[in-house]
């Protein structure tokens, strides 16, 4: 993400050479005031916390011993010298981590669940599980790099609420379409700060240097994050949905005021500004949070009437699953 600090020092500069004559003094509004990040960190901590919760649950030894009717070369527990911590056999959990027994006991997205036996706190709960290992280090390296820098500039108050949000916006989408196997993770609301950085380099457009460059490099990552996710056994509704969810709320809690705001009594009257944000960023703040409210309130609406979203969308079910010559789509 770009920096505003060298287009605002430069704009400094020229209000200065503009009034050079002018005994008046005043200082320039400081954009960027560096939050310490503990939120994000206290994330990663939460959910490295809760995948050895899992583990420990599923006692890998105990539950594969038992299944008498499964071949012995398939009962064999992955890194054994973990004791109950190691992982369900590969053909059954490719990614080093529990069954699927133990992600739906502990908090799984689960439609029926959901839906049917009113467990509703799993649109939440399954933020903070994970498939395995390698989906747990692939996104707490992602909230590392993205989070703690978005913490940095805007606060945890505000970065917070997005990412919280972003996952639940991602677990109503994931709960319309996918309704025949679990989903966990953190990537929606990952997601949901991706479409927030978006959000907040379009609305704060003008005090941006390099903008061209960070909107193409920005794009580019989102792209390929979500080309990801049309593989069997992704689920890219969560994806979409957090990061469609973080956009509009990046419009709403990321706008910056407009240059001199602050200390606007302290600048000359002509450059003094008579507004706290530009007037495209007020139409962004309201249209964003019209569409949030809304789509918030249709999709919970939808989830628990029961509607399945591939009824209304048939051609939905290729954002999450292209099905190839190499694997189908097949979501039983």
């Amino acid at each position: 993400m770009a920096l505003p600090s060298e287009d605002l020092e430069s704009s400094g500069e020229k209000i200065r050479r503009r009034n050079n004559n002018s005994s008046v003094a005043y200082s320039v509004e400081d954009r960027e005031t560096q939050w310490t990040s503990w939120l994000i960190p206290l994330f990663v901590v939460a959910n490295i916390a809760m995948f050895v919760v899992e583990m420990y649950v599923n006692n890998c030894p105990k539950h594969v011993k038992n299944r008498g009717f499964v071949p012995i070369d398939e009962r064999k527990c992955v890194a054994r010298f973990l004791g109950r911590f190691s992982f369900q056999p590969l053909r059954e959990n490719p990614l080093f981590g529990p069954s699927s027994s133990t992600l739906e006991k502990l908090g799984a997205l689960n439609w029926t669940k959901v839906v049917q036996q009113h467990q509703e706190w799993r649109l939440v709960s399954c933020m903070w599980l994970h498939a395995g290992i390698i989906h747990l280090l692939a996104n707490m390296l992602s909230l590392i790099f993205i989070g703690i820098r978005l913490e940095q500039h805007f606060g945890f108050v505000r970065i917070g609420t997005i990412y919280l949000l972003s996952g639940f916006g991602g677990s109503i989408l994931s709960s319309l379409f996918i309704q025949n196997y679990i989903s966990v993770g953190a990537s929606g609301a990952l997601f949901g700060l991706l479409g927030a950085m978006l959000s907040e380099l379009i609305t704060n457009w003008t005090i941006y240097t390099n903008k061209i460059a960070a909107l193409l490099t920005l794009l580019v990552i989102v792209a390929i994050n979500l080309a990801v996710g049309i593989l069997p056994h992704v689920d890219n509704f969560a994806h979409i949905g957090g990061f469609l969810t973080g956009f509009l709320l990046g419009f709403v809690l990321l706008p910056h005021p407009q240059f001199g705001w602050i200390d606007r009594q302290n600048l000359p009257e002509g450059v003094r500004v008579k507004s706290k944000y530009k007037a495209y960023q007020y139409v962004f703040w309201v249209l964003s949070l019209i569409l949030l409210i809304a789509g918030f309130t249709v999709g919970l609406v939808m989830l628990f009437r029961g509607v399945n979203g591939y009824d209304r969308c048939h051609w939905c079910r290729y954002l999450s699953c292209v099905p190839t010559s190499r694997w189908n789509c097949d979501e039983s």
